[in-house]
């Protein structure tokens, strides 16, 4: 047992100055840097210490302000000072932060029927090589084989009416809660699959609570068995809302792409055939008029895959700026109140989005998206270059419809279509300049050039859905500056982490690892390596691209890996992006209203998910000072 100290009061006490800070709005509520803590996933090593903290948890929980989310960083800050005054090792933290967030939930949880909730469970507990169980993309089909305690779990749950799911950090989770299926969650994993696959549930607004295994290993390991059923029995006690949440916002976007929703913002004009399952290609369509093809294809498009961010972004601005309520208890009633202009807008910058992969997967000639083909190997490339452009049509189309009740001023249209066209222009000059470079004779390549192509490509879309949604609110002209210098670094951030992710594949859209390398791309990486390499090393990484005939698929991805690691490219890049995170949050500390700092803050936390980093198999002798990394 540790010792009863003040430690639980002053952290918490801590935890609600902090709190309230944000909440008044009188001053900015900077956040705190950041550390790494990967590392520090150590698990109490006695059921008598871990109950122990538990309790101590559940106290400190109790004096948290519950009116918005706790986040990671406030979770961090709080274990930690706890460890400190207990005398505790630092590598308790994440199990500790686990602890906290789901003493912190644990009543909301309760209000929460079981028929809403979800439990999440691990692959086999006992024997993982020897599981009888199949998988399928939604997870583990348990035999109920005696071997572990999984099927006992899952019993219970089912009994009560929950909804189950035995995966390993699935990204179907967010999914599942999003479509509307269930409103909370509760979980059974190892400490590194519940930092990544809770993360965003948590950050959303949606109550979770969860057991962490006890190993770091989710396979072959134990758990407190007590805990868990203890956890499954939450007795539900109705209440109302406490905590903001943007899952009723996070629905609102999908369902735009609904097709109730879509034939009542962009009613189909051609033809009413109902969109499929599976995508549709030529043979689905042969029975079409030819004329209506086109719409269909469109449509279909529009309504398949994807996250939906820049949507959500544009509704949950808007929301934020006229006071919140479809984060509060009322969410649900206030979300179907958004004036069908917003929608529209919403809707709009997701049409956009579209028409630019449909182009962009031509122009880089890639096979998937979404786990389907792409358009262009479905239907050839005039027919997908035209399907874009009806897209864009489309798009626009949505900004300029007006109905008869409509509350949005017309100044308020043309600021949001200006926005809407500059994002637009910038994005083809992006996207200009990486083809220009892809098609050249030259490979050279300086990391401020590539961070510039960054700021063009990926950064408007995030700027026209923040400014869209506050223009519409109302007078937006003191947000441009912000939002502008906010979304360039949010943007930047981001494509620097999906150029690192390139070399882990995405095995959502079927792509292998190194596509970027093989497609001849821009990338920050590339002009890292340029710039630190020498001599032969750097001969042979241009060699790579300029003679790919000379080497296997096999053999340019293990030796540009291998370059890449020796010029220590994956810790610069990750240097930047800590830096331009860091940017974007001094943005956001400076704004008000405080629900929508929040929202900036929820975006960072959210965009900003960090790739597994491939794991260096040559030492590099030297790094970049990050003071003399580039940014744009």
């Amino acid at each position: 047992m540790i010792p009863p100290k003040e430690s639980g009061l002053s952290t918490a006490t801590t935890a609600n100055n902090t709190s309230s800070s944000a909440n008044n709005g009188a001053e900015s509520a900077a956040r705190p840097t950041r550390r790494k803590t990967s590392h520090l996933k150590d698990v109490p090593p006695t059921l008598e210490l871990r109950e122990s903290l538990r309790s101590r948890c559940a106290e400190v929980a109790k004096r948290i302000d519950r009116s918005v989310p706790l986040t990671k960083d406030q979770m961090e800050q709080i274990a930690r000072r706890f460890l400190e005054e207990a005398d505790l090792p630092e590598g308790y933290l994440g199990w500790m932060m686990v602890m906290i967030s789901s003493e912190f939930w644990k009543d909301q949880l309760a209000s929460v029927p079981p028929e809403r909730r979800l439990f999440l469970l691990p692959h086999c507990l006992k024997h993982a090589e020897g599981c009888p169980a199949e998988y399928d993309q939604f997870g583990m089909n348990c035999k109920e084989c005696g071997a572990c305690s999984i099927a006992d779990f899952r019993s219970i749950a089912e009994e009560m009416g929950y909804r189950v799911l035995v995966a390993e950090g699935s990204p179907v989770v967010l999914k599942i809660i999003i479509g509307g299926y269930v409103d909370a969650v509760v979980g059974v994993a190892c400490l590194n699959v519940l930092e990544k696959a809770i993360d965003k549930v948590l950050l959303a607004g949606i109550p979770c609570m969860a057991v962490p295994l006890l190993s770091s290993d989710c396979r072959n390991t134990k758990v407190d068995e007590s805990w868990v059923e203890q956890m499954i029995r939450t007795p539900y006690v109705p209440a109302t809302q406490q905590t903001k949440s943007y899952v009723h916002l996070m629905r609102a976007a999908s369902e735009l792409f609904a097709a109730d929703a879509m034939n009542e913002l962009a009613p189909r004009v051609r033809d009413q055939s109902p969109l499929g399952g599976d995508a549709v290609t030529v043979d689905s369509i042969a029975k079409l008029d030819t004329i209506a093809a086109t719409e269909h294809i469109a449509y279909d498009f529009l309504a398949r895959g994807g996250k939906h961010s820049r949507p959500f972004i544009t509704l949950a601005a808007y929301d934020a700026m006229m006071g919140g309520d479809c984060t509060s208890e009322k969410g649900a009633e206030a979300v179907g109140a958004l004036p069908v202009t917003v929608r529209r807008a919403a809707m709009s910058i997701e049409t956009f989005h579209k028409a630019s992969l449909v182009h962009d997967d031509i122009e880089d000639d890639d096979a998937f998206r979404y786990g389907q083909p792409a358009v262009h190997h479905r239907f050839g490339l005039p027919t997908a270059i035209n399907v874009g452009d009806y897209l864009i049509g489309l798009g626009y189309r949505l900004l300029s419809r007006r109905d008869a009740d409509d509350s949005i001023s017309s100044e308020a249209r043309v600021d949001v279509l200006d926005a809407l066209a500059t994002a637009h222009t910038r994005l083809a000059e992006g996207q200009g300049a990486e083809l220009l470079w892809r098609d050249s004779k030259s490979r050279q390549l300086s990391p401020l050039d590539a961070l510039k192509v960054y700021a063009l490509k990926t950064s408007p879309a995030f700027e026209a859905a923040l400014f869209s949604g506050i223009r519409l609110a109302g007078d937006a002209e003191a947000y441009r500056k912000p939002i502008r210098d906010f979304s360039r670094n949010l943007g930047v951030a981001f494509q620097i982490l999906n150029d690192i992710g390139d070399w882990t594949g995405d095995e959502n859209n079927k792509l292998a690892a190194g596509g970027d390398l093989f497609g001849g791309r821009p990338t920050i990486l590339w002009a890292l390596a340029l710039e630190s390499l020498q001599g032969d090393e750097r001969d042979l990484l241009i060699n790579l691209v300029e003679n790919p005939d000379a080497y296997s698929d096999t053999e340019r991805l293990a030796i540009a890996t291998r370059l890449y690691h020796s010029a220590g490219v994956f810790d610069t890049a990750m240097q930047l992006v800590d830096k331009h995170q860091a940017r974007a949050e001094m943005v956001a500390d400076e704004l008000q209203p405080e629900s929508l700092r929040r929202l900036l803050y929820f975006l960072v936390d959210t965009v900003l998910e960090r790739p597994e980093v491939p794991t260096p198999n040559v030492i590099s002798l030297s790094s970049v000072p990050v003071n003399s990394l580039p940014v744009v």
